[in-house]
């Protein structure tokens, strides 16, 4: 019975040893995995801040563009606006010399 025994711990203790083994090269392969990510996390870290920079740089950034273009954009329509009058202007003037040429014609004899 002892040797049963014996060799039922020694066949416990390579069963052991082989389990350990196992979970060593496991943990390596997540060591690995989570070294990846690592890296990863890292460039996305990097990516985020060149974002965040092409946003928020006050000179080149895109709410910098758009405070230039809103102002563009108000130019323009302040332009719109008093060319609009002007048009307006020019033609009721042709309208009234037309009507002028017209009146004149049926008047006279």
């Amino acid at each position: 019975m002892s040797d049963d025994f014996q060799n039922m711990t020694n066949q416990m203790m390579m069963d052991l040893t082989q389990s350990i083994t196992g979970l060593g090269a496991k943990i390596d392969v997540l060591g690995n995995g989570i070294e990846g990510i690592k890296i990863d996390i890292d460039g996305m870290a990097d990516d985020i801040s060149k974002i965040k920079e092409a946003m928020y740089n006050p000179d080149k950034g895109l709410y910098a563009r758009h405070a230039q273009l809103e102002a563009r954009i108000q130019q323009l329509e302040s332009w719109k606006a008093s060319n609009t009058k002007v048009v307006w202007s020019i033609v009721s003037l042709t309208i009234a010399l037309v009507m002028n040429s017209i009146w004149g014609m049926i008047t006279t004899p």
